[in-house]
């Protein structure tokens, strides 16, 4: 159990060093948050949430144990007094919280102790892109990630397995780039015997479209996708085969701790990234921490367990005492299980671990 403690902007252990962040035990600062607002999806994809385990029957959280928009944006509020600069919303399916705009644009009000805005972000599925993107960017969002992990139809349908049709993905990804959310960032989770022969089409085709294609090594995140490595293909493998056709260099990072190894085309015409959780950890870099949709606190994607603010929130702590649980948390941060992975062996796999769907990509 934490010691929750008031924390001075001026003074105290939790003190933000203006060039460095508030360090953990590791000295990686808190750079970025990601706020999952709901735990609802539309789409059942197979690597996230499998419909065999989340069907028809399945109990979504009640609207009283989400964080409320006060909630999340005393959360954010906090978050950016300690270092943060950029805040991402996830879910499940982000778009499918009621007034979002809201809530972004309540977020949007938000500055950094130096008066900037913090980067606001979302990752959705794209289904309600097409009608929400305009109201999004009004709102204040500045950028949206969209999943695409199959440009054939009736593939891209069994992944997402809602015969939700992929056309109507491309129109939010035009719509969110008219309203001035692009270029849009477009996510690829790659599986061995899945999807991989599309590697290459895939990046020709966003490409063309002069969209970020970024594509995912398949995580072993949650326990409920019936993760094996044999279906992992890696990211040096990706480049190799878009390079063979495509020739490539790397980019160097414009932000410390940055997810994607970035890669652009010798000709100029735009750039790839691959994301490699597994074969290349990036763990020692890592600046993220997560918000449920429910308020606990994670600071790794394959964390076993949070810190509950909601319950801190709601038991009457002042925005002192929530930065002081923030700083708290975050410094005794250890968490290096991409690195430890190997090492763990068939521990690994029986660890208690959060689905993806709960705790936001």
């Amino acid at each position: 159990m934490l010691k929750l403690r008031p924390v001075s902007r001026a003074t105290g252990r939790a003190q933000r060093l203006p060039s460095v962040g508030l360090p953990d035990a590791q000295g990686r600062a808190l750079r970025d948050l990601r706020i999952s607002i709901t735990d609802r999806c539309n789409f059942r994809c197979v690597y996230c949430m499998p419909k065999e385990l989340f069907g028809s029957d399945h109990q979504f959280m009640e609207r009283d144990e989400l964080l409320s928009f006060d909630e999340i944006v005393r959360v954010a509020g906090s978050a950016v007094d300690l270092g943060v600069d950029k805040l991402r919303l996830t879910g499940g399916e982000p778009l499918l919280r009621r007034g979002i705009e809201e809530l972004i644009s309540r977020l949007a009000a938000l500055r950094t102790p130096d008066g900037r805005k913090p980067d606001l972000a979302l990752t959705t599925n794209g289904s309600a892109l097409r009608v929400k993107a305009a109201a999004l960017r009004e709102a204040g969002l500045d950028r949206v990630t969209v999943s695409v992990d199959s440009l054939d139809e009736s593939r891209f349908q069994a992944i997402n397995d809602v015969r939700f049709p992929l056309a109507r993905v491309f129109d939010g990804i035009a719509a969110a780039n008219a309203a001035g959310l692009g270029p849009v960032k477009v996510n690829a989770v790659v599986k061995r015997g899945v999807n991989d022969d599309e590697i290459v089409p895939l990046a020709e085709h966003f490409r063309a479209e002069g969209q970020i294609l970024r594509f995912i090594e398949y995580m072993d995140v949650g326990a409920s996708n019936g993760w094996v490595l044999d279906d992992v293909v890696p990211s040096a493998e990706i480049i190799e085969r878009i390079n063979a056709v495509h020739p490539l260099v790397p980019v160097a990072e414009t932000r410390p701790g940055e997810t994607a190894k970035r890669w652009r085309y010798l000709d100029g015409s735009g750039e790839i990234g691959v994301i490699s959780s597994v074969t290349g950890a990036f763990c020692g870099t890592c600046t993220r921490a997560r918000v449920s949709a429910d308020g606990k606190l994670y600071t790794c994607l394959f964390a076993s367990r949070g810190f509950d603010l909601r319950e801190l929130l709601r038991s009457g702590a002042d925005d002192d005492q929530l930065r002081g649980a923030l700083a708290d948390v975050w410094s005794v941060r250890d968490d290096r299980y991409s690195e430890q992975r190997a090492q763990l062996g068939d521990a690994a796999a029986d660890r208690e671990r959060i689905e993806m769907s709960y705790i936001g990509g």
